[in-house]
């Protein structure tokens, strides 16, 4: 192990990579609320607002792939497909098939300009997660309950309101269809419910839930054009890489096949058509990923080479001065000046911290998945 990668190894280091996501994350998070007084007067406005600061923290998770991990992703897809990356509003469907394939997605959103307006599907509980799940609120992503019920009325609203984004502010959705991480658990009992309803039977990934993807398609008709289906693979011979590995410098390699389909392509006339267009794509999914782990590498597309670029390492670099320097001095205070009180206080403050890093941390581990997915009937009902 060489120096520079001893440094990154150190748990004092990753205190201060957290320490630095986190006071940016508060200061972000705080001028977003305040923000919101622009709302009323204009959407467009604040929107723009939102993207400029939502970039200046997210792009800490690309420079922490980029730079701090050295990662590698190896782009496959067609030069006309890469052209209108980041040209045109799109719904992107991720396989979830691992614990950072939704960061080897931010880099590569980053690299075609797309992070700064990327919203999420994701679980209601996200939105409470301090900074990540704030600043996604204040950029409209789509919170769900997980209950068709609720969903369908959050889609509807949710939906009508992103729909409105002005060209050429362009949007990008990050969609995983299955609703859920995989786990040998929950790919079994999506082996089953194939099996008994005739669906295709997949070895890497769980079946795609398609009510809210019926409906996601037919409220956007008509102004966002495109679903970018990306399928990520990180190599068989290799462990799989966590966060953890990312933020303690470990270099992540990874490929990633994308195929660009018009959504008015795509079936809407019914849910039962619309379910097995999704079905036959993750079947397609699912055959790409088995080649992959075959050879190491996908087929049917080129090789696009896409130069990383220069703004995230920047704000990191802006982050690290801004928050670091208050930083320095106060524990120059407290080594000098402070009573034991105030040194006892900033103990206990400093264990909360890191104790709500490893918390945050959590959300992208497989093992603290939730448990949608794991109950048969209710999977059928979702179906």
């Amino acid at each position: 192990m060489g120096l520079w990668a001893w440094f990154k190894s150190l748990t004092i280091v990753h205190l201060l990579l957290g320490y630095i996501f986190l006071a940016s994350g508060f200061l972000v998070s705080f001028l977003m609320l305040i923000g919101m007084v622009i709302w009323p007067f204009s959407k467009t406005w604040y929107r723009k607002y939102a993207y400029f600061l939502s970039y200046a923290l997210w792009s800490q998770f690309s420079f922490l792939a980029h730079w701090w991990s050295k990662a590698e992703c190896t782009l496959y897809i067609s030069p006309e497909d890469q052209k209108m990356l980041g040209k045109e509003h799109s719904v992107c469907m991720v396989n979830h098939t691992y614990e950072i394939d939704w960061l080897m997605a931010w880099m590569m959103a980053e690299r075609h300009g797309m992070l700064g307006n990327t919203k999420i599907y994701g679980k209601d509980i996200l939105k409470y997660v301090p900074v990540i799940g704030w600043t996604w609120y204040f950029t409209e992503s789509i919170f769900l309950k997980r209950s068709w019920n609720a969903d369908k009325k959050i889609l509807t609203k949710s939906i009508s309101e992103i729909v409105t984004y002005p060209d050429p502010f362009w949007v990008t959705l990050l969609f995983f269809p299955e609703g859920t991480r995989w786990t040998p658990e929950k790919h079994k009992i999506c082996q089953q419910i194939a099996k008994e309803k005739g669906y295709p039977e997949y070895e890497n990934m769980l079946l795609p839930r398609t009510k809210g993807f019926h409906l996601s398609m037919d409220l956007m008709k008509g102004k966002i054009p495109t679903v970018l289906d990306v399928t990520v693979g990180f190599p068989a011979d290799q462990p799989e890489p966590t966060l953890m590995d990312a933020i303690s410098g470990r270099k992540i390699t990874c490929s990633m096949i994308a195929r660009r389909y018009s959504i008015n392509d795509i079936p809407s006339d019914s849910e039962e058509a619309c379910g097995n267009w999704l079905r036959d794509i993750y079947k397609l999914k699912d055959n790409d990923l088995i080649h992959y782990k075959k050879t190491g590498k996908f087929e049917g597309l080129p090789v696009i080479e896409v130069e990383k670029r220069y703004y995230d390492i920047c704000w990191f670099i802006f982050w690290t001065i801004l928050t670091c320097i208050p930083l320095y001095r106060y524990i120059m205070y407290l080594i000098f000046s402070a009573s034991i009180l105030h040194a006892v206080s900033v103990i206990i403050i400093v264990t909360a911290l890191i104790l709500l890093m490893k918390w945050m941390i959590s959300f992208s581990e497989v093992k603290h998945g939730t448990s949608y997915g794991l109950q048969t009937n209710g999977t059928k009902k979702e179906q």
